[in-house]
């Protein structure tokens, strides 16, 4: 992957560039970027720049032999970890288990994120995890000699997801590594790392992707009017993953904007017969539909609290909800935002352990009735 192939990010690709240039690559980094941010990308078009054999001083050249291997994700010298999931036939997965569904996701979507990636795997809800065998096979990777470049890279992402049996093996060769070896880290969240592994790597802060490139990149996909694209970079917040997924789920958005609405109607009004059509037609979409509605809701009521306070421009509304919200945001204040989101997720939690749906949604939408007045 090339840099230019990486969604916006200008400053982080300077300064990448830049320590290539300047020969001083530390040979340990911490690539922390939230979801949809493109650190795994970065991490991609750092590695293929570092082993080009005609890099320039923006990008790698994409035609030599090094960078067509990396396209592929095939170069004999660049290795990965990643989270696995046990099976009946494997009880000790290692990633080389997976490298083939891992290269054919990555190909596809080098924005991916663990869920989509388990679900590849077709894990039937179960965690992915790096187990303690993944230290052992990194171990004897990196104390091979490298076969084609001058650098060895180990991208490792999601190492908040390592077993701390594998994190505590990992520790001596993060200190003292074998030369020319190049550890990324590419991870969401660092709270769930140990402090060891983190005081031996350099942190590359990746942020949010900036609003103009976020817009000209789902402009150049998808045939959209100016105002659907304002509305979808608006509410992605930097997330390219998320905005292509508020595009495919368009029409379940408007669903959910519509019964919102109702839901918030009739409650105001308190029309219980109403209440009671409305849990009927809810009651229909199924389980996933149902918990989609809640947490579309829990946002709404999130940003029309944050735009009763004053702060509209911080708010992530499309235009028709800002519309809306205008009137509706005077009835979510300080002392019933809290308890409304309590029952939101409530229902959310019973309905996910398989709760009787139109008992949950009733008992929320009554309770609901008393909260809108206060």
């Amino acid at each position: 992957m090339q840099f230019s192939e990486v969604i916006g990010q200008q400053k982080i690709k300077e300064r990448l560039i830049r320590s290539v240039t300047d020969g001083r690559i530390s040979h340990a980094q911490l690539f922390l970027g939230s979801e949809g941010s493109g650190n795994l990308s970065l991490s991609l078009a750092f590695a293929q720049y570092i082993t080009c054999l005609d890099r320039n001083d923006h990008d790698s050249c994409g035609v030599c032999p090094s960078c067509l291997k990396y396209k592929k994700l095939i170069h004999p010298d660049l290795h990965f970890v990643f989270p696995v999931v046990k099976t009946k036939n494997n009880d000790n997965p290692v990633s080389d288990h997976y490298i083939k569904e891992w290269r054919e996701i990555l190909l596809e979507n080098p924005y991916l994120n663990l869920k989509q990636w388990l679900e590849k795997l077709d894990s039937e809800n179960l965690q992915g995890s790096i187990y303690k065998n993944e230290s052992s096979e990194i171990l004897r990777k990196l104390n091979l000699k490298t076969y084609e470049s001058e650098f060895k890279v180990m991208i490792i992402w999601m190492p908040e997801k390592m077993q701390p049996t594998t994190s505590n093996k990992l520790l001596k060769i993060l200190e003292e590594p074998p030369p020319k070896t190049l550890f990324i880290l590419v991870s969401e969240n660092t709270s769930q790392i140990l402090p060891t592994i983190l005081s031996r790597t350099q942190l590359v802060k990746i942020p949010k992707i900036d609003f103009d490139s976020l817009y000209n990149k789902i402009k150049d996909l998808y045939n959209l009017s100016v105002q659907e694209l304002n509305d979808i970079v608006r509410l992605a917040d930097g997330n390219y993953l998320k905005a292509n997924e508020i595009i495919r789920e368009s029409e379940e958005s408007e669903f959910n904007f519509k019964m919102f609405i109702d839901l918030m109607r009739s409650c105001y009004g308190r029309e219980i017969l109403k209440i009671i059509a409305w849990v009927e037609i809810i009651a229909e979409q199924g389980r996933e539909k149902q918990k989609n509605f809640l947490e579309y809701s829990l946002r709404l009521i999130r940003e029309n609290f944050i735009l009763n306070t004053g702060q509209e421009k911080i708010t992530l509304l499309s235009e028709k909800e800002a519309s809306f919200s205008q009137k509706f945001s005077l009835f979510i204040n300080s002392k019933n935002v809290i308890q409304i989101s309590e029952e939101l997720n409530k229902a959310y939690f019973h309905i996910e352990r398989n709760g009787y749906d139109k008992i949950i949604l009733l008992d929320m939408a009554l309770k609901m009735v008393k909260l809108l007045k206060k």
